[in-house]
């Protein structure tokens, strides 16, 4: 629920591209008694996505301003001295208003401008679906707690159709707007999340403007679409080495059998630990025929891993750098989530993927047997 939240205002991260006007200047205005002389920070994010101030203004009467250039528009973020938070502002050249009130600044926009106007008709329908969420939140909690199974599942249902219909929405706007950074940013998400295709996402983003498929989350969706055709089916699958359980170097290459199952998986994902006994009922079944799996293991710590591998009785190879998903395995493969699974023929070659319960077995019969 709170990861679903979270996806509905995914826009907040976005980068922005231009307008063509000489400079900017961001008018502020703070209602509901914001003290004199307070400062408001004018913040960006650095490489490694930490807030670094740029400029500082001081409100009075509630308003401030900041003025300058942008040679190449971005988003901003507002730090008020006093509140906790900080709200987004996509910096580009030409007048911007930002106005909210004190004690709701969650629903503060800025206006003025084409990618703030942009940016402000999606949150305004999201925020929407938001409340609706949160409203189907606060419903299950009390259902919960009254034991009321039927008005949980129903509750679920409508949860579930709000996902798709946030998704859907989010598709929509995106086609309708290939001028939009916010248009880049969540098909960014849509393609870390497996939530669309990747067909599908390279067929949107070939109809996104030069200027948006240049941007920062627009080279990041043709980074990611390249990584991704290199582990589609019928690729060779990326090569790697890791180090084992006991530090040694295992290399892939080196324990292929006739059909090799790479296992992404993590000592905490509990999708990850409720489907391994399925992978053990199929690997002791068909390990005499040539079937072979290697765990790539996303955990942080050594001993969670290894005690995950005796717990559920993972007898076959493991390897782990211990660098949740900065594991350089995980980024060769594209794996942003977990439990992830490519299966691969004895010459390396991809041929399922993300395979689970009996359509993992099924799979596998119908290589190894016929």
């Amino acid at each position: 629920m709170k990861k679903f939240l979270a996806v509905l205002v995914i826009a907040t991260t976005i980068i922005a591209c231009g307008t063509g006007a000489d400079g900017y200047i961001l008018n502020g205005e703070i209602t509901g008694e914001l003290a004199d002389s307070s400062k408001v920070y004018l913040k960006t994010t650095d490489s490694t996505n930490r807030l670094v101030d740029v400029d500082t203004a001081i409100a009075v009467s509630g308003k401030f301003k900041f003025t300058g250039t942008q040679d190449s528009p971005a988003l901003h973020y507002m730090v008020i001295e006093g509140i906790r938070g900080n709200w987004p502002v996509i910096l580009e050249n030409g007048d911007i208003n930002f106005k909210g009130q004190k004690d709701s600044l969650m629903f503060a926009n800025a206006e003025g401008t084409p990618q703030n106007e942009m940016f402000a008709e999606f949150l305004s329908e999201q925020r929407k679906m938001q409340q609706m969420a949160q409203s189907m939140q606060n419903e299950m909690r009390i259902a919960n707690q009254q034991r009321d199974t039927a008005v949980m599942s129903s509750l679920r249902e409508e949860f579930f159709e709000l996902q798709e219909e946030s998704k859907d929405f989010n598709v929509e706007f995106i086609k309708k707007n290939p001028n939009g950074l916010i248009s880049a940013l969540l098909l960014d998400n849509l393609l870390k999340t497996k939530a669309l295709p990747s067909t599908e996402v390279k067929e949107i983003f070939e109809g996104f403007t030069e200027t948006i498929k240049t941007s920062r989350p627009g080279k990041r969706i043709s980074e990611e679409l390249a990584r991704t055709a290199a582990t589609e089916i019928g690729a060779t699958a990326p090569a790697f080495s890791g180090p084992t359980p006991s530090g040694e170097l295992l290399a892939l290459n080196d324990v292929k059998g006739k059909l090799t199952l790479v296992d992404f998986w993590a000592a905490w994902c509990r999708p990850c630990r409720a489907e391994n006994p399925n992978i053990v009922q199929v690997y002791n079944k068909y390990k005499d025929k040539g079937l072979n799996v290697v765990g790539v293991s996303l955990d942080r710590k050594s001993e969670d891993w290894l005690g995950a591998i005796e717990a559920d009785g993972l007898v076959w190879n493991h390897v782990s750098n211990l660098q949740y998903f900065n594991d350089p395995i995980a980024k060769l493969y594209s794996v942003n989530a977990i439990p992830a699974a490519f299966l691969l023929d004895e010459n390396g070659v991809i041929v399922a993927k993300d395979l689970r319960g009996p359509a993992l077995e099924e799979k596998v019969a119908e290589l190894l047997l016929n």
